[in-house]
């Protein structure tokens, strides 16, 4: 009996370190590509127009805005689906 209650507390846990694992690697790619893109891109103009890093810094201020707004939606959507694995348990 108590076997049975064991294994379904690793169960339990499980979900809850997939359900993290997902969304840390989830947030970690949508923080990383679009600096990484956007810095990439913004060297790039620097280097075609020789200016000194206006369009690396420009980059970087647009990539922060956007991975905030995306961030933040996907916190929202993550937040929901705790609430509802939460409510299966």
């Amino acid at each position: 009996m108590a076997n049975t209650s064991s294994n379904k507390s690793t169960s339990i846990e499980r979900k809850y370190y997939v359900f993290a694992m997902k969304i840390a690697g989830d947030f970690g790619a949508t923080i990383a590509v679009p600096v990484v893109i956007f810095a990439l891109i913004g060297q790039k103009l620097d280097t075609i127009y020789n200016t000194k890093s206006v369009f690396l810094v420009t980059g970087m201020v647009i990539s922060a805005i956007l991975t905030s707004k995306m961030i933040y939606t996907k916190s929202k959507k993550y937040g929901q689906q705790f609430q509802d694995l939460d409510k299966k348990i």
